[in-house]
């Protein structure tokens, strides 16, 4: 009989999606576009406002990067590394959060960090030929990306 941790699942993704603000603040240039080209035509500044506004948002909701842990391979936007190359994953929220995505980010920290995503995870790189230290990124559930991380090191 396997014993099996249903508290945490086996793999883990999450989109590090823009703020609220952000796509409002995008889809009022949509507005903008129509004014521009409202003394040609009305109708065209209209499609025109509409695309852009639906293009800006698109584009910052698909350019968002994804974490990811699957087989093995932790996925923080296009980068990747094994599990097995890293250390003891730690969560950080509040005041810890806001020291390690400031005055806490080391030199030789490889980073991911969002504004508007309070939760920070911080993993040491235990691969000596990596120039990165430690692998530092947001995410809106630290706590769970850490336990995911600790667990696929575990190879459950």
């Amino acid at each position: 009989m396997h014993n099996t941790d249903r508290t945490v699942p086996a793999s883990y993704r999450e989109r590090l999606s823009p703020s609220l603000w952000l796509l409002v603040s995008a889809a009022v240039c949509a507005p903008m576009a129509a004014v521009v080209f409202s003394p040609i035509d009305t109708t065209l500044a209209l499609v025109i406002g509409l695309a852009v506004g639906v293009v800006l948002v698109s584009a910052l909701i698909l350019a968002a990067p994804v974490i990811a842990v699957r087989d093995g391979v932790l996925y923080v936007g296009r980068a990747h590394i094994a599990v097995s190359d890293l250390g003891e994953a730690e969560f950080l929220t509040g005041d810890d959060a806001r020291t390690a995505r400031g005055g806490g980010l080391r030199g030789d920290d490889w980073h991911v960090l969002r504004g508007g995503i309070d939760g920070v995870v911080r993993v040491p790189v235990s691969d000596d030929d990596d120039p990165a230290a430690r692998w530092v990124f947001s995410s809106r559930t630290p706590d769970r990306v850490a336990a995911i991380i600790t667990r696929a090191q575990r190879g459950r």
